[in-house]
């Protein structure tokens, strides 16, 4: 089984699609998206991500670096978020709800950590994830730089 709903390497999805299979839980979406763009210097685009395995994705980068790519399933969206086997420490006493806390469990981890698949699908998830991208982008040094900000 794929982790997207769009797995034709050969056809990029309108926007209208996205919209359609993400379906009820669009705004978590919108949410979740805006708050990437607001937080993060990121350069975005549609992309179609590892194989058919994984399909097509919005992806969020920082200096060339990835910082979450969003899935769109039927019903809605799952938020990919690599975190350092550090990080995964972190993530582990943060009291996170329980789709982060299974992806957590279930992602195979490697030397340089793990690729976390969180399916979106309450408010509570939108806020895991927005703290699991603080978390990575603290690691990586990923903040926009705010007027208070020392440069």
């Amino acid at each position: 089984m794929s982790i997207g709903v769009f797995i034709d390497k050969n056809h990029c999805p309108a926007e209208a699609e996205i919209q359609e299979a993400i379906g009820s839980r669009l705004p978590l979406w919108q949410e979740l998206a805006g708050h990437v763009q607001g937080t993060y210097p990121v350069e975005q685009d549609f992309k179609f991500m590892y194989g058919k395995e994984y399909g097509w994705a919005l992806r969020y980068r920082v200096k060339g670096q990835l910082l979450t790519s969003f899935y769109p399933v039927a019903g809605g969206f799952t938020a990919q978020v690599n975190l350092s086997p550090q990080d995964v420490e972190t993530a582990e006493t943060m009291g996170l709800g329980d789709n982060a806390c299974r992806a957590i469990a279930q992602a195979t981890p490697y030397p340089e950590g793990r690729w976390l698949f969180i399916p979106v699908q309450t408010p509570g998830d939108c806020e895991d994830v927005q703290k699991l991208l603080a978390l990575r982008a603290a690691a990586k040094h990923m903040r926009k730089k705010t007027a208070s900000s020392p440069a």
